[in-house]
């Protein structure tokens, strides 16, 4: 992992690299013709419930083929209906003859049973003929059904949970479900569950929700065995590809005129225009695609055929433009897309070059040949986010880098909506240390002196006792870090936690704009305990209530470490590397890791002492125009807030482990700032008790 500038223009696009070892693992099939996520989740399919995490390309459909077929054909159930978020993405499921690579049976679906492929759109006034066929399906004898999401919620909606007792619900896109009470779809989960007679099988790429709403309760999520596959294993086991970059530029004036710094002709490249609502559209959608075509080159026409356009670059060359923006006509619409979906096309390098898209060719588009998904604005969610990240991220012969750039307006003096210039950048810089914590291998963190791991290669001089010992698993990718005074966790879901799930508890403090905005540019103001401690703390207890003090600072520990080394890691590289555009070596953040801890004695003391948004500042400086820079920093300094009842809490209860530790409170005219800010916090904790007491007494002495 590493920062890159972009190799192919002049334009410097402040990125994270991250590199692969191409060993060719994710490609390779047993003897059931099953890849490696696919076996993984196969060796599961007895569970009931099933969630299975891993990055788009990983061959989640086929791996549901195996599961939903062993349910049906050995398990006893009688039927498979698959739910996919739109219509699209149904082709994902249709035949496939798996006998031919040694599975035991082949995938089928009746045709009129892929409700995906049927005319009429999702919604109640049109649905009732989908609801029909659902019913049809449940009372026949065929074995598995297609559908969307809209048309199984109208289904369970007329028919009743109970109408799909004994049957596999698997639905994709799995993070399109919610725990909050007005999600249909998450409602009708929470029911299937608790009448517990249906099997389910939850697939997602992003297991989190852009508005920070929990997918699942912890209560239901606690009955699916997960299933993980890491987008690091994916890419690291690839053939081809060897380097992904992710960054953001930021621009001044209309969005056209500066996305040609970013927009290389030469790569195969899916442009998303923002929605006519945002910020930087120009409220003409079809004038902004012109825009676009024209700053590639000259229009020379139409192919007939395709419906593609033809632009021809200044170097002669034409290339073949899909436009999915325009919707004025319909027919000319379905007709890029039927070219686009083309099963003979689909290793064709040289079929299309560049597609604009507005609300399309996200979540199951597959075009292996993209190596630039390039956003302008930012999305809706982080989850769009990391969907449109992975269209980059399929490997393909020749295709040995690909790279995801998020255009952003910069926030200027001159504008009147400087705050939502920064939200947007906020949201832009939080996607961005995201996929750079999801592409990030798994860590093994133990305390110090634990022991070296089974299967992890410590070097040279192999694990030492009281040595600075980095162990890296080379099948899986993970690192093992020993950090002095590192709580274990007790309990085995917290085990699993800390295993498996850090990258949602991640993801929830990267989701806290207030965490955002302080640990980038109010540092004077904010001290990194505030952040890792406080916000970290408070997410770990929400999200798991029912664990124990012991296993919720566990799961905090393991989740700012993993956060902080990844982030260390990349200042460290950045100190050294040359930024001349190469790709980094494979081992380059193994050798970040190792620089971190090479030089100190890692303790959960200093890792707390760490401000998370270090290194997103150092490549930001970079990124922006230093007065835009300082006017953004003194908006968020201007928000002061004082410490709120709960944080006060949260800062008396740090108090309590401080005098346990140190047998003292903390003193409030301590040189140490954090220790200063524990005792503000036991003063401010205590008036609001008084405060609450006094309240108490005069709502008495009243009554």
């Amino acid at each position: 992992m590493d920062q890159s500038s972009n190799p192919t223009n002049k334009y410097t696009v402040p990125s994270v690299s991250i590199a692969t070892a191409c060993t060719g693992a994710s490609s390779k099939a047993n003897e059931l013709g099953m890849r490696t996520m696919q076996e993984r989740a196969y060796a599961k399919r007895g569970e009931q419930y099933l969630l299975i995490k891993s990055p788009p390309a990983s061959g989640k459909s086929r791996a549901l083929m195996f599961i939903a077929l062993d349910k049906i054909n050995n398990q006893g159930l009688k039927q498979a209906i698959v739910v996919v978020p739109e219509r699209s993405i149904g082709s994902s499921f249709a035949d496939e003859p798996l006998s031919k690579f040694g599975f035991y049976w082949d995938w089928k679906v009746e045709p009129q049973w892929n409700l995906c492929n049927a005319p009429g759109v999702d919604e109640p006034r049109v649905a009732k003929s989908k609801v029909d066929a659902v019913k049809q399906f449940l009372e026949g004898a065929d074995k598995v059904l297609v559908c969307t999401h809209a048309t199984f919620r109208f289904a369970v909606e007329e028919l009743g949970i109970q109408a799909f007792d004994d049957r596999l619900v698997a639905i994709d896109e799995f993070h399109h479900v919610s725990s909050n009470p007005d999600n249909k779809l998450g409602a009708q989960l929470g029911a299937l569950i608790a009448r517990d007679k249906a099997h389910l099988v939850a697939m997602t790429g992003s297991y989190f929700r852009g508005d920070s709403e929990a997918v699942m309760s912890p209560t239901d999520e606690s009955k699916f065995e997960t299933i993980t596959y890491t987008y690091y294993e994916q890419l690291n086991g690839y053939q081809w590809l060897k380097s992904l970059d992710i960054g953001y530029f930021f621009y001044t004036g209309p969005y056209v005129d500066a996305i040609h710094k970013v927009l290389d002709p030469s790569l195969k490249t899916i442009v998303h225009i923002p929605n006519v609502n945002a910020r930087e559209s120009l409220k003409d959608k079809q004038r902004e695609v012109n825009d676009i075509m024209h700053g590639m080159g000259d229009w020379k026409g139409v192919d007939p055929i395709t419906g593609f356009h033809l632009v021809q670059t200044k170097d002669g060359r034409i290339l073949k433009v899909a436009d999915l923006v325009d919707d004025s006509d319909q027919a000319k619409r379905s007709n890029v897309l039927t070219a686009l979906k083309d099963p003979k096309q689909k290793n064709n390098r040289d079929f299309v070059d560049v597609i604009i898209a507005l609300g399309m060719a996200k979540e199951g588009f597959d075009w292996i040949w993209c190596e630039h998904a390039l956003t302008v604005g930012y999305r809706s969610s982080l989850t769009e986010i990391v969907q449109i990240i992975g269209r980059a991220t399929r490997d393909a012969e020749g295709k040995e880098r690909s790279r995801f750039t998020n255009l952003i307006a910069e926030p200027a003096a001159e504008q009147s909506l400087v705050a939502e210039a920064v939200n947007d950048m906020l949201k832009a810089i939080s996607a961005s240390l995201l996929m750079e914590q999801v592409l990030a291998p798994r860590y093994e963190f133990t305390p110090k002196n634990a022991g070296p791991k089974e299967g992890f290669d410590y070097g040279d001089d192999g694990y030492k006792e009281d040595g600075k010992n980095v162990g890296v698993n080379k099948e899986t990718g993970q690192i093992h870090v020993e950090i002095n005074g590192l709580v274990k966790p007790q309990s085995p879901e917290a085990t699993r936690i800390c295993k498996e799930d850090l990258n949602e508890v991640v993801t929830s403090f990267l989701q806290e704009k207030t965490v955002l905005e302080r640990g980038l540019f109010d540092k004077e103001n904010t001290l990194p305990e505030e952040l890792t401690q406080l916000h970290m703390g408070k997410i770990v207890r929400e999200r798991y209530p029912d664990l124990s003090d012991t296993d919720q600072e566990s799961i905090r520990q393991h989740a700012i470490a993993a956060m902080n080394v990844t982030q260390q890691a990349k200042l460290e590289l950045a100190k050294v590397d040359a930024n001349d555009g190469t790709p980094p070596g494979n081992s380059a953040f193994l050798d970040g890791v190792r620089k971190f801890i090479n030089v100190r004695d890692l303790d959960i003391d200093l890792i707390d002492r760490i401000n998370p948004f270090d290194a997103a500042y150092a490549v930001l400086a970079k990124a922006m125009d230093e007065k835009s820079l300082r006017q953004v920093q003194a908006t968020i300094a201007a928000k002061r807030v004082n410490i709120s009842e709960e944080d006060a809490r949260d800062l008396a209860r740090r108090a309590v482990q401080f005098k346990n530790e140190r047998g003292r409170l903390p003193d409030i005219n301590s040189s140490d700032a954090w220790e200063k800010r524990m005792a503000e916090g036991v003063a401010a904790f205590t008036r609001y008790s008084q405060a609450k007491a006094a309240q108490s007494q005069k709502d008495s002495s009243n009554g």
